[in-house]
């Protein structure tokens, strides 16, 4: 599911669909995914956030496991559909958007970065003529 939503960003970043329906719809649905997962798992679990050890006691069970990947999925996607909207030139965005699919806040660095240096290049919102 996830690389399904990630393909039309890179590759038809224009078709409003793919900048605006696939980035909201898919992590949508990993989040009913993460709720579901986490109402089931959390309570029986013996970790908890408070602490480094409680949250690797979370992740030992394998549903709160998976529940963790489609947190990090659902918010890595919704970023990555950010920078498509965000950016004029798609062709700049490409790198930022497989860091952001792979390493996530990794990519969101990367494209605020491009994003600061560049903004001549086509990468930074135009700004209202008005």
């Amino acid at each position: 599911m996830s690389v399904a939503a990630w393909l039309p960003l890179m590759f038809l970043p224009r078709a409003r669909w793919a900048a605006t329906v696939v980035p909201v719809v898919s992590p949508f649905l990993l989040a009913v995914i993460y709720v579901v997962l986490v109402a089931a798992t959390l309570p029986r679990s013996e970790g908890g956030f408070s602490s480094l050890a409680g949250v690797r006691a979370l992740i030992d069970n394998p549903w709160a496991l998976l529940a963790g990947s489609a947190h990090y999925l659902a918010f890595d996607l919704f970023i990555g559909g950010w920078e498509v909207r965000d950016a004029q030139r798609h062709l700049l965005v490409v790198p930022a958007l497989v860091l952001t699919f792979h390493l996530g806040p990794g990519g969101l660095l990367l494209y605020l970065a491009i994003r600061s240096i560049a903004p001549d290049k086509g990468v930074a919102p135009k700004e209202n003529a008005a």
